[in-house]
């Protein structure tokens, strides 16, 4: 099938082909026709499948036919609710590029800059918004943003808003939206609570599962590297010798980490960035420009970050450290391998992962290929973890964890909000003897 195929009109395919799409992907040769009826859809896709186009061509063109303004001026009518201010820039920007031809306005809204350009946008008037759920919030409370025209709705990303706490926003931002809509909810997962927000806001939806989750991208080629933690910098370093490794995406565990990693590229005369949530929205927007226009050739990112980066022919992903939860593991390795270009997947495992990766080896039904001869090959640490776990206090507490250097950012700090407490108690108790002991 082919572009022309679609019943879409004549402005978009022309936009589309200078964008050089020729032929659809299944998940747009599914939705598509049925979206330009008005069906709501309930889209399970991965990254990196087309999903975006799939969305956005059948509003656009819904648009273009219910040409209604209000007093003159341009009415909002379409929006797309994303998880990150990445992602909600990149959503825009396709609106924008399959709009060239036809009078639509797209603003994207994020957080961490200030809102006045984006006020300014919004009082020209706007057909699409595409936005992050706590400034739209903080807009629509402002009376700067109404969504009671909105006819078309997208949730993108539900399970990453899930798993970012943003699920009550989402909810909030339903209840100003009208009830006779066509909605577009997409989840890369299902997990229970995004199943029954999916079957609360869709009505007889079309279901499309496309390249789910566990289904590895086929074109990617992947390999895995057993190597100590201390030495993962030496042989990342060493690998990135090699200068078929055109662009890499390097993902760490945290911010801090990811930080880490580019000062020592930086030390070795490695030209890297990083990219992480607590850089401000125009550092993290200039790292993903200069990866893009190839004058930074390592971007260093986490997970909720890499969300929103899409780079075309990206040539190699780096898992620095595996992620904890194995689906992960496909979203990582699915930036590179799209729009059907070839790429390399990378994982570095230390000792205390091999769980990690068995798990994303049972997930996907595949091996991946290990690279065994490398400078620094994997020494066994189970003794040095041993001591690490007795100056922790006892082998006890990482039973099972294999020296547990992967705990989750949250669990260590609510353990010491607990050692806190705990010790709190017993200052007062130690207080309360003593004051009975004067009397």
């Amino acid at each position: 099938m082919l572009i022309e195929d679609l019943n879409l009109i004549e402005p978009i395919q022309r936009a589309l082909k200078s964008e050089g799409y020729t032929e659809p992907t299944p998940i747009q040769v599914k939705a598509i026709p049925e979206l330009l009826k008005g069906r709501d859809l309930l889209g399970c896709a991965q990254t990196g499948t087309g999903k975006t186009a799939a969305f956005a061509l059948p509003i656009l063109q819904a648009l273009v036919e219910d040409d209604e303004k209000i007093k003159g001026k341009r009415v909002t009518k379409a929006l797309v609710v994303a998880p990150t201010r990445e992602l909600a820039i990149q959503i825009a920007a396709s609106f924008k590029a399959y709009a060239k031809n036809i009078e639509i306005r797209t603003v994207p809204i994020y957080g961490g800059v200030s809102q006045k350009p984006q006020e300014k946008r919004l009082a020209k008037g706007v057909e699409v918004i595409v936005a992050t759920p706590g400034r739209l919030l903080d807009l629509i409370n402002q009376k700067i943003i109404s969504l009671k025209h909105i006819k078309y709705f997208v949730l993108d990303e539900a399970d990453l808003m899930l798993d970012m706490g943003m699920l009550k926003d989402v909810k909030k931002i339903i209840t100003y939206i009208p009830k006779e809509k066509q909605t577009m909810f997409f989840s890369a997962t299902m997990p229970s609570e995004i199943e029954k927000l999916a079957n609360q806001i869709l009505k007889d939806p079309l279901k499309v599962v496309v390249s789910p989750v566990s289904s590895t991208v086929d074109i990617i080629e992947q390999e895995f590297y057993y190597v100590d933690r201390n030495n993962k910098t030496n042989l990342l370093i060493h690998l990135l010798k090699n200068k078929e490794i055109e662009s890499a995406l390097v993902f760490s565990r945290t911010k801090h980490g990811a930080n880490k990693i580019v000062k020592q590229l930086e030390q070795s005369g490695i030209n890297a960035e990083a990219i992480h949530g607590n850089k401000s929205q125009n550092a993290r927007q200039l790292a993903l420009n200069n990866f893009k226009a190839k004058k930074t050739r390592v971007l260093v990112a986490t997970d909720i970050a890499a969300r929103g980066i899409d780079i075309e022919e990206l040539s190699h992903v780096i898992n620095f450290d595996l992620p904890e939860v194995a689906e992960t593991y496909v979203h990582r390795i699915g930036r590179t391998g799209r729009a059907s270009h070839g790429g390399t997947a990378i994982s570095f495992c230390a000792h205390a992962e091999k769980p990690l990766l068995m798990s994303i080896e049972k997930l996907t039904g595949k091996k991946i290929k290990e690279i065994g001869e490398h400078p620094y090959p994997l020494m066994d640490t189970r003794a040095e973890e041993k001591k690490s776990n007795s100056r922790r206090g006892g082998s006890g507490q990482s039973k099972g964890r294999s020296g547990d250097n992967f705990r989750r950012d949250k669990k260590t700090t609510d353990s010491k909000k607990d050692d806190r407490k705990d010790g709190n108690s017993w200052r007062k108790h130690r207080t309360n003897k003593k004051k009975q002991s004067f009397k």
